[in-house]
C-alpha cells in the first residue's frame, strides 16, 4: 500500500490557504474586469545562486504536483474567506468549483539548475495559475535548498553514507520534507519516522545521551541496548570517557559490535584514536559514525579519518546558510483575449536594482561538450536549435490538470547523481565561486 493512501497526519486535506491574500484579490479583481480567464504563462526561476555556489539542484517537484492536486477550496476554507470577508460572493463561487486544469512543465526532480533556468512553467488561465504561486515557492524554495546543501554534502562525503538528523532542527512537517529532499541529494537514510513512512526513506537510529544517563553506569546502559537490539547496534561512546566506553563497548558486545557513535569534541583526533582502539581489540570491522553540527566544510576535513558514516542535522535542514533559493514566480506571457487558442505575447517586469525579468514562453537545453561534460545552459523563446533538441530539459509534469509524471524517489536521487556528474570538475569544489556553467539566452 502507497503510504499517502494511509493519510498521514502530516498530510493536510488542502493546499488552498498555502497562499498570499493578494493572490485571491488580484483573482477578484481580474474576475471583474473580465482578464480571468485570459491564457497566462507563468515561469519559477532564480536569478542568482546563492552565494559562493556553483549549481542549485531542483528538490520538492514531486511534492509541488500533491500540493497541486490538493489545492480544493472546501466548505471550511470558503467559510474563512467569507466571514474574513477576504473576497466577494462572486469570488467565492469560483473558487469553490477551482481546479487547475491547466499544464505544467518543467526540470525534473533532482536535476541541476542555473540562474535564468525555467525551473518551472505553469500554463492556464490567469485565475487558476496566479493562486499557485505560493504553494509552489514554498515547497521549491525549501526543499530545493536543503537537496542543494544534501548534494554539498554527498560530494564531500565521497562513499561515505550520509544520516539525515534534523528533525528536531526545524518545523515537524519542515522536518519531513527536508528528509525527502536530503535523499534527493544523495543521503542515505534518515533518523525521521514520518519521512520513512512517508517516502519510504530507510531510518535509522538507536540511543541517545539520555539513555546512558538513565542507567546506573554506562556499561549497564550498553549491556541494555546490546541485550535489545543485539551486537550489531551502534552505541554512543561520549557521554564520560570516550577511551573507557570503546573498551566498555567491545566487552558487551564482542569485536562484532556494529559501530560506535561519537557526537562531540575533536572529532578528527577521536576518529584516529578509538580507530586505533577498536582494531587493537579485534573489532576490525566495528564502524565510526560522527555527528555533532556537521556541514559540508566539517565533512570534507574529515576525508583523511578513519570515519564511515556521518549524521547531519542543523546544518542539512536550514540548507548550510542559504535556507532559500530566491526563487520567484513571473508571468513570462498572456494573451489578449480568453480561449485556449489565444496567442500569447511576451510580457516582463522592467525595473531597477536586478529585479528584471525576460518574457515569453521559455526552453531550455544543457549544451554538451566534445566530450559530452556540459559547458552551458542555454534558454532560448524561438525555436530551439537542431543540435540542442536532443539536450532539452524541461518535461511534461501536469496535462489538463492531471498529473502525469509522478515518479519514485530513487528516480529523482539517480537523477541528481548522473546531472551532477554530467557537469564540470570544478561544480565540486567545495570553495566558494561563481555558477559552473554560464546561462546564455537565445
Amino acid at each position: 500500500m502507497n503510504a499517502a493512501d494511509l493519510r498521514l497526519p502530516v498530510d493536510v486535506p488542502s493546499t488552498a490557504l498555502f497562499t498570499d491574500r493578494y493572490e485571491l484579490t488580484m483573482l477578484q479583481a481580474a474576475l471583474r474586469s473580465g482578464t480571468a480567464d485570459r491564457r497566462s504563462v507563468f515561469e519559477v526561476f532564480t536569478r542568482r545562486l546563492p552565494e559562493g555556489r556553483r549549481y542549485g539542484v531542483v528538490g520538492g517537484t514531486g511534492r509541488v504536483l500533491d500540493a497541486v492536486e490538493n489545492f480544493r477550496f472546501d466548505s471550511g476554507v470558503l467559510d474563512f474567506l467569507a466571514a474574513q470577508r477576504i473576497v466577494d460572493e462572486p469570488t467565492l463561487t469560483w473558487l469553490a468549483d477551482y481546479r487547475f486544469r491547466g499544464d505544467i512543465w518543467g526540470y525534473p526532480e533532482g536535476e541541476v539548475y542555473f540562474p535564468g533556468s525555467p525551473i518551472l512553467r505553469v500554463e492556464g488561465t490567469f485565475a487558476e495559475a496566479v493562486l499557485l504561486e505560493t504553494v509552489i515557492l514554498s515547497i521549491l524554495n525549501h526543499d530545493s535548498a536543503v537537496a542543494a546543501a544534501a548534494s554539498r554534502m554527498a560530494v564531500a562525503a565521497g562513499d561515505r553514507p550520509l544520516i539525515e538528523m534534523g528533525a528536531r532542527r526545524t518545523h515537524e512537517l519542515a522536518a519531513v520534507a527536508a528528509a525527502r529532499a536530503a535523499y534527493v541529494g544523495g543521503f542515505t537514510s534518515t533518523s525521521d519516522l514520518a519521512a520513512g513512512f512517508r517516502y519510504s526513506i530507510p531510518t535509522v537510529g538507536t540511543s541517545a545521551h539520555a539513555f546512558t544517563l538513565l542507567h546506573d553506569s554506562e556499561r549497564d546502559a550498553f549491556t541494555a541496548q546490546v541485550d535489545s537490539l543485539g551486537g550489531g547496534t551502534t552505541l554512543l561512546v561520549d557521554t564520560y570517557d570516550v577511551t573507557e566506553a570503546v573498551r566498555t563497548a567491545v566487552e558487551i558486545a564482542g569485536p562484532e559490535l556494529g559501530a560506535v557513535r561519537i557526537d562531540s569534541g575533536d572529532l578528527l583526533l577521536l576518529a584516529h584514536r578509538v580507530r586505533q582502539q577498536l582494531d587493537d581489540l579485534g573489532a576490525t570491522k566495528t564502524r565510526i559514525v560522527v555527528t555533532s553540527d556537521l556541514d559540508e566544510y566539517a565533512i570534507a576535513s574529515l576525508a583523511a579519518a578513519p570515519v564511515d558514516a556521518y549524521g547531519v542535522g542543523t546544518q542539512l535542514v536550514t540548507g548550510s546558510g542559504h535556507p532559500t533559493c530566491s526563487m520567484v514566480y513571473k508571468l513570462v506571457a498572456r494573451a489578449d483575449e480568453a480561449g485556449p487558442d489565444a496567442p500569447l505575447r511576451p510580457v516582463a517586469k522592467k525595473s531597477m536594482g536586478g529585479k528584471t525579468s525576460i518574457g515569453g514562453r521559455k526552453w531550455a537545453a544543457r549544451r554538451p561538450d566534445a566530450d559530452g561534460v556540459a559547458e552551458a545552459e542555454v534558454v532560448g523563446t524561438g525555436p530551439v536549435p537542431d543540435g540542442l533538441a536532443d539536450h532539452q530539459l524541461i518535461t511534461e509534469l501536469v496535462r489538463g490538470g492531471e498529473v502525469v509524471a509522478r515518479e519514485p524517489l530513487d528516480a529523482a536521487r539517480d537523477r541528481h547523481a548522473a546531472a551532477r556528474a554530467g557537469l564540470p570538475l570544478s561544480a565540486t569544489q567545495l570553495s566558494r565561486g561563481e555558477p559552473v556553467l554560464p546561462t546564455e539566452y537565445l
